[in-house]
């Protein structure tokens, strides 16, 4: 049986790095419309936020779409309608997507972002590489820190101030990866190395290595 999205797999071998990475991505086949969506996905406090934000300025300040711009209180996974109809289905049609942004001090949403159909766009939050919009994505990265390690930075990071969130966020964060993992679903694994960052095949990258089979 022929795998969907064969023709995303990045090539052999892995981007030695973010140069390399960036190059590879500019590549892509595109996946949404014009635009190459890259997610960027893992645990919370795994390094995602500064990993997107570097490979964007290598890929000459790449727009990238923040999940926790479209996260909520009371919704903490449950913006796939709202990343759909405001970023993804605008981007597919080559237009740019204005999307509300949530205010988590505010708890409400209260103003807006525009990310405009560039070659590439990083999509970067907890759930990024989600089924529902799997088949939009060019490329699924995923840091390659644990869960443990990732929530025990989180937490020093964000301080005793949000260690009520915290208590909510994990057990959250553990049911949707449960029912929804996508680290299977990975092209490409980050790690962070002092100074930088490893790349390495993630396990629908090493796919690639097998024969596809047609038919059933």
């Amino acid at each position: 049986m022929h795998e969907p999205n064969a023709d995303r797999r990045p090539r052999q071998p892995a981007p030695a790095g973010l140069a390399e990475l960036a190059a590879e991505l500019r590549t892509a086949e595109p996946s949404c419309g014009p635009v190459r969506v890259v997610a960027v996905d893992g645990h919370a406090g795994s390094g995602k936020s500064t990993f997107a934000g570097r490979l964007a300025a290598k890929l000459g300040g790449a727009p990238v779409v923040r999940l926790d711009d479209l996260a909520s209180h009371d919704a903490l996974f449950g913006w796939t309608d709202r990343l759909l109809t405001q970023v993804l289905d605008p981007l597919s049609r080559g237009v740019a997507a204005r999307y509300r942004v949530y205010d988590w001090h505010l708890r409400a949403f209260s103003g807006e972002r525009v990310a405009h159909p560039a070659g590439v766009v990083l999509l970067e939050g907890v759930g990024a590489g989600r089924r529902e919009v799997r088949d939009r994505l060019a490329r699924v990265l995923w840091m390659d820190r644990d869960a443990a390690a990732s929530w025990t930075r989180g937490r020093h990071r964000d301080g005793p101030e949000l260690a009520e969130f915290w208590d909510e966020w994990v057990p959250a964060e553990q049911r949707h990866f449960a029912s929804d993992p996508t680290r299977p679903h990975a092209h490409l694994l980050v790690r962070e190395k002092s100074p930088g960052y490893e790349v390495l095949l993630g396990p629908a990258g090493r796919r690639s290595e097998a024969p596809e089979l047609d038919g059933e």
